[in-house]
């Protein structure tokens, strides 16, 4: 039993290996050329496997397609959780979750500017279902960083200016916005190493409101 048991996980361990390597060998065929410009057969040839291999991990190339996206997605939301989860302090908690989202960015380019491409192209029925996947992946996300400023605020370290979703989607728009800023002219507008130069446009007012 425990041979048998060691000999599947070995097997599955193979598996995903080649999976890993379709994977990635669609990505670098997709970031190079475009989706509608590859395809199944390339990519089994750049991957070294016979096309009948790839399809038994795939239906098609917009199965794998949504698979690659889906993993990346699931790489971001668990990075962005961790930098949340870590230090005590929620300005630190802030602070990471600044930083580690311009280094995610940075570290996936090719996968965000493919993903973003074919989300304003002509790929509708390609999209169709795998926004809505992301949107309840980042959701999930967001509500940590939500229970970040509800702790701050029931704790006396921030003002209860507004509610924790809003405070939440405002720090989450900001930083996205810079970044794409940053994807568009990376020297003219370069993402902030200091998370503060973020987060002071948040937590600091330009005026007193009478």
């Amino acid at each position: 039993m425990r041979l048998n048991e060691r000999q599947i996980t070995r097997r599955e361990r193979e598996r995903e290996r080649q999976r890993q390597e379709m994977l990635d060998t669609a990505m670098d065929l997709f970031a190079g050329k475009g989706y509608h410009n590859v395809t199944m057969r390339e990519i089994a040839e750049k991957a070294d496997f016979a096309i009948g291999t790839l399809y038994k991990f795939f239906r098609n190339k917009e199965d794998l397609y949504k698979a690659l996206m889906l993993q990346r997605a699931d790489e971001f939301n668990e990075a962005i959780r961790k930098a949340l989860d870590g230090p005590e302090d929620v300005m630190d908690k802030l602070r990471g979750y600044v930083k580690t989202k311009g280094e995610l960015f940075q570290a996936h380019l090719p996968a965000i500017r493919l993903y973003f491409m074919e989300a304003h192209g002509e790929s509708f029925d390609l999209m169709a279902g795998l926004d809505s996947e992301i949107r309840k992946r980042r959701r999930k996300t967001q509500a940590i960083l939500e229970s970040v400023f509800a702790s701050g605020t029931g704790t006396g370290r921030f003002k209860a200016i507004a509610d924790p979703h809003a405070l939440a989607l405002a720090l989450d728009g900001i930083t996205t916005a810079f970044l794409f800023e940053w994807l568009e002219d990376p020297e003219r507008y370069p993402y902030p190493e200091d998370p503060d130069v973020i987060l002071n446009i948040l937590c600091k007012g330009l005026v007193d409101v009478q």
